[in-house]
């Protein structure tokens, strides 16, 4: 008989359903968290992993063996050094250790500076279509 081949999940809900009980609780309450902060951010997998995007790539996290990862891209690490500074980091990503408290109200302090981030960027990309159409 041939081996069951393990099903992607699709959504956030199923990303987190594959894990045990105590590891979903936390990946609720890392999802709850974003979502008080980003309320017109949509979710989806990207990366195999859970991710919210608002104006591109917000955030992603996902759960591992002894660590939530949480990926706010370079830009976000470089901004909360001093709060990052007791984490494991690693280019555009921290790991919150499950045998220490989650930094929720950090998570959220995150997500709203990449709020702020993205938003300018798109701001950006608006004004060069702009100038782009003027110069014709």
């Amino acid at each position: 008989m041939p081996a069951k081949e393990k099903k992607s999940p699709k959504t956030i809900d199923e990303y987190i359903q594959t894990f045990p009980l105590e590891v979903q609780s936390v990946l609720q309450e890392v999802r709850k968290s974003i979502r008080e902060v980003a309320p017109n951010a949509s979710e989806a997998i990207r990366y195999a992993i859970p991710t919210f995007i608002q104006n591109g790539n917000l955030v992603h996290f996902a759960a591992f063996r002894n660590h939530i990862g949480f990926y706010a891209l370079p830009s976000g690490n470089a901004k909360f050094q001093k709060e990052l500074a007791n984490y494991k980091m690693g280019k555009g990503s921290i790991q919150f250790p499950f045998d220490e408290p989650i930094p929720f109200a950090l998570i959220q302090k995150i997500v709203k500076f990449r709020i702020k981030e993205t938003s300018l960027k798109e701001k950006k990309k608006g004004t060069k279509k702009v100038k782009r159409r003027n110069n014709r």
